[in-house]
């Protein structure tokens, strides 16, 4: 049963990564016959993000009411139902409302498995789970691309990856029994979580150290994904195409570099690889920023930020029990999510405006910034832990 559960949390994780990448990819074609401005998405992902900030916060009480399997099914149901509502949203104010229970049942379901994994599995599993959220952002556009060839029509395209999350809702109903069974190892103890607000958790050592850090690399991996097409062709001059094909680069070694971090975690723990992670990271952005007159270094620097972001958030989260209370992790992912949403809801936003009044050429600067905060924040949170321990 333990190995069945994994496979369903890692088909859950799959799903919340496939409606993630689907609007984005659909918009060039949606705001034209939704006749709004191609800036209009930048309020719709607004209200999404808004709406996973305060789901991610309020997380905690839901879960601990209807148990995390309850509670990733009705999530992943109601993914579902949101995509279907977008796919016959014939005008933007009614896909602005489907909005809202998107946004609501992505914070849920993201803080509820985060947790999970990380006081039932190891370092290894965990990272692997953030690799299948790659995994199902790396589908849906390509589906949505699909169907938009095919003249099926951006429609179609929601609805299919509808009827892939109603699959995996069914599947996770059905399974629900699974959850109920004892899923701890030999000898581990069943863990009591306790619902801690925001101001009880500010007042826990190393906590407001950690908030800091997940709002950081948000910050550094939303603006490097979104802006590293616009920084490449707008101040080094590279073909559109290349600079696109090497900003899905960024993305797929994230996934990759997830999937590799998995077979060594355990052996290196969770604070090395941060570590090593966040100083890879940095590595990439010093690619980026170096003035050679030859591209490929910088290229492959988006490649490296990638591969360097890869272990950092998955070991993060890991490590949240063993740093503050198995008892106070499941309030404390709630919260952290929502920090990590704000970082990548705001901070591109913010380059936007740098990009548009002063320069793109300070997107490496503006990601080393932010590496170096996340260095500095992960560092304390090691020496406040290591206050603690008798």
């Amino acid at each position: 049963m333990f190995s069945l559960l994994l496979a369903i949390i890692y088909m859950a994780f799959v799903s919340l990564g496939l409606p993630d990448s689907l609007i984005g990819s659909a918009w060039p074609v949606m705001h034209g016959e939704l006749s709004v401005p191609l800036s209009s998405v930048g309020l719709l992902t607004m209200l999404i993000s808004g709406c996973t900030i305060v789901s991610s916060l309020f997380a905690d009480r839901v879960i601990h009411k209807l148990g995390t399997g309850l509670v990733t099914a009705i999530s992943v149901a109601l993914s579902a139902l949101s995509l279907f509502g977008f796919s016959v949203s014939g005008s933007f104010p009614v896909l602005f409302l489907w909005a809202i229970p998107f946004g609501i049942c992505a914070g849920a379901v993201d803080a509820a498995l985060n947790n999970y994994v990380a006081i039932h599995y190891s370092s290894r599993q965990m990272s692997w789970l953030h690799a299948c959220w790659g995994v199902g952002v790396t589908i849906s556009p390509n589906i949505m691309s699909f169907c938009l060839a095919k003249q099926f029509g951006w429609e179609m395209g929601f609805r299919t990856v509808g009827f892939l999350q109603l699959s995996l809702a069914i599947l996770m109903f059905s399974t629900l029994s699974v959850w109920k069974k004892k899923t701890v190892e030999k000898g581990e103890e069943e863990v009591k979580s306790k619902v801690v607000s925001i101001p009880q958790a500010l007042k826990i050592r190393g906590v407001p150290f950690i908030l800091s850090a997940f709002f950081c690399y948000c910050a550094i991996e939303s603006t490097a994904g979104l802006w590293a097409s616009s920084y490449l062709v707008g101040f080094r001059g590279v073909a559109a195409e290349t600079a696109a094909r090497f900003t899905a680069l960024f993305y797929l070694g994230e996934t990759i570099g997830r999937f590799l971090n998995g077979v060594i975690a355990d052996k290196f723990g969770d604070k090395r690889m941060i570590r090593t992670g966040v100083v890879g990271m940095l590595c990439g952005i010093g690619m980026v920023l170096l003035p050679f007159k030859t591209d490929v270094v910088a290229l492959c620097g988006l490649v490296v930020i990638g591969l360097g972001a890869a272990p950092v958030y998955p070991c993060i989260i890991h490590s949240t029990p063993a740093n503050f209370g198995k008892e106070n992790s499941q309030s404390l992912v709630g919260i952290q999510m929502a920090s990590a949403y704000c970082g990548s809801t705001f901070m591109p936003p913010v380059f936007g405006l740098i990009a548009q009044f002063i320069n793109v050429s300070l997107y490496p600067v503006f990601l080393a910034v932010f590496a170096v905060l996340l260095l500095v924040l992960t560092e304390a949170v090691n020496r406040s832990v290591a206050k603690k321990e008798p």
